[in-house]
């Protein structure tokens, strides 16, 4: 939900997927899970194996809670359409609604080739799904832009707080209590996604979806946007560079097979993203088909899928309201799973810090809800669509792939990749194989380095919709990107500063394993990190 992974050119989108898949994505998720199982610490006290690199420990937490604040946005959505879905007629079905506009048409009335960005069909004919997505529940149409945001919703404003209490108490008692909650929210997709899939491929018009979603079209790949979008959401699915592994991977038992767990969840997670685009598309083949149009003229992404396609397919099938049910639970579980993963890497990442905030965890995590609620309530006043389109752009986009290439050059490059491969053998009884040494040290950090300078060369002015934000929003927007970013070299620079010693004495143990610090008083370090710095 935090970013779409369906696109107009989907087959396209897949191969720069499923290669980033191989070379970062796996390997740096069966790093970041072999980090924290081995050391047993959050994403920040981690960085102990080298203390010159624990400024990325606080921006992969820094980010996760930026992602906090509007995460829980979208899934205070899903909650108000849930609710909205438990009548016998489905709200967005026809105009004639408190929130409908002179504009609003029935969709049957419609010509569909006329559709835009996910949200209107024209500048004079829009439908009741889009309607109530802008006008009936984020009051679009009462704000002129991001400088005129207006006062938040009373409705989503109740959404988030059941949404920031479920939160709450399935984390204040660490995974002892989000453990239980995960086997609710982590399997009830599954059912639902499979009770959708059948739905959708037995539809009139499913296969033009379904042809649509696996052709190929060569030309999308010089498009750098696809490979940028593909790798974004390679961590966005996997939960690689949010803290989020190394976490939950600090409760893990030493000895507990991490590269088995790496290799099932990568694949089953990656292989549910594809299977679900079979639901997703052939929605988008039945919606084309019905209204005899191209799957061009339908097929969108993100906000303009979930919350307008999607519900208005569904209004038109036999007994909506219990598939209009089936699909927001779906969204409202998978939402909920994916956000206690992101407090639980803040929360864990801090507590295990300050010991003052492990001692107090109850408390600690209810100072982080609240916190994320009242910065989320400027994401669902009137203009708040547009405070969420600026931190899901900038908060968690360039700044994750750097904060990912910075954690694989500390792990691979100064605490080296032997060291490394030692610690997993004393875990696991044998050492990680050529192939994952070779992506950990070469393939990964260059495929990361080169993504984010093509992601910053490739920038492009922030707009929604029709709407182009202001200058000065792009440079907030770029302010948040660096706030995390630049803590990496905020603390190199401290940490430097506050050692004692000559400079070489302090460099020497900026790069150290702190339990190692004698070697630097014994005037080893230099031959010791040598070997471990050439090692694959």
């Amino acid at each position: 939900m935090g970013r779409a992974i369906y696109r107009k050119q989907e087959g396209a989108f897949l191969i720069p997927y499923t290669l980033f898949l191989i070379i970062a994505g796996m390997p740096l998720f069966y790093m970041e899970l072999a980090l924290g199982q081995y050391n047993r610490e959050g994403a920040a006290t981690v960085w102990k194996i080298c203390p010159l690199f624990k400024g990325v420990g606080y921006t992969v937490i820094l980010i996760a809670l930026y992602v906090g604040f509007y995460y829980n946005v979208i899934i205070a959505w899903s909650l108000y359409y849930l609710v909205s879905s438990f009548t016998y007629e489905l709200p967005w079905i026809k105009c004639g609604n408190v929130w409908n506009s002179p504009n609003c048409t029935d969709p049957k009335l419609l010509n569909m080739s006329l559709f835009s960005n996910g949200t209107k069909y024209s500048k004079f004919k829009i439908t009741p799904a889009a309607e109530f997505y802008e006008r009936g529940v984020l009051h679009l149409h009462e704000s002129d832009g991001i400088h005129d945001l207006g006062s938040p919703r009373w409705e989503l404003t109740l959404c988030l707080v059941a949404v920031l209490i479920v939160l709450f108490f399935s984390l204040w008692k660490g995974v002892k209590t989000s453990g239980k909650v995960v086997w609710i929210t982590a399997t009830l997709p599954y059912v639902v996604l499979f009770v959708l899939l059948i739905r959708g491929i037995t539809l009139p018009g499913s296969y033009k979806g379904i042809s649509a979603y696996l052709h190929i079209d060569i030309k999308r790949l010089t498009d750098a946007s696809v490979w940028i979008d593909a790798a974004t959401q390679i961590f966005y699915s996997l939960g690689a560079g949010f803290g989020v592994l190394i976490a939950f991977a600090s409760y893990n038992k030493f000895d507990n097979n991490c590269y088995r767990d790496a290799l099932m969840t990568s694949t089953i997670n990656c292989v549910t993203s594809f299977i679900s685009g079979f639901a997703i598309f052939s929605i988008l083949g039945y919606m084309a088909d019905k209204h005899n149009v191209n799957i061009e003229d339908v097929a969108t992404e993100g906000a303009g899928l979930v919350f307008i396609i999607y519900p208005e397919a569904i209004s038109t099938l036999a007994g909506s309201t219990f598939w209009a049910v089936v699909f927001f639970i779906m969204l409202l579980t998978l939402g909920i799973d994916s956000a206690m993963g992101g407090m639980e890497a803040v929360i864990t990442g801090l507590a295990d810090d300050i010991s003052i905030l492990k001692r107090h965890r109850k408390l600690f995590t209810f100072l982080v809800a609240m916190l994320t609620f009242f910065l989320a309530l400027l994401c669902i006043t009137n203009g708040g669509i547009y405070v969420l389109t600026l931190l899901d752009t900038f908060a968690a986009g360039t700044s994750i792939l750097f904060a990912v290439l910075i954690e694989a050059i500390g792990v691979s490059w100064f605490y080296g990749v032997d060291r490394f491969s030692e610690d997993i053998y004393r875990m696991l009884g044998f050492k990680p194989g050529l192939y994952w040494r070779l992506c950990w040290k070469f393939v990964s950090p260059a495929f990361l380095l080169f993504v984010v300078i093509v992601s910053i060369a490739t920038y492009k002015p922030l707009m929604y919709d029709e709407y182009k934000f202001p200058s000065w929003a792009n440079r907030i927007g770029w302010a948040i990107a660096l706030s995390s970013m630049l803590l990496v070299p905020i603390y190199i620079i401290y940490k430097f500063l506050t050692l004692r010693g000559s400079f070489k004495q302090r460099l020497a143990y900026c790069i150290t394993p702190e339990n190692e610090y004698h070697l630097v008083a014994e005037g080893n370090i230099r031959q010791y990190k040598l070997k471990h710095w050439l090692a694959i």
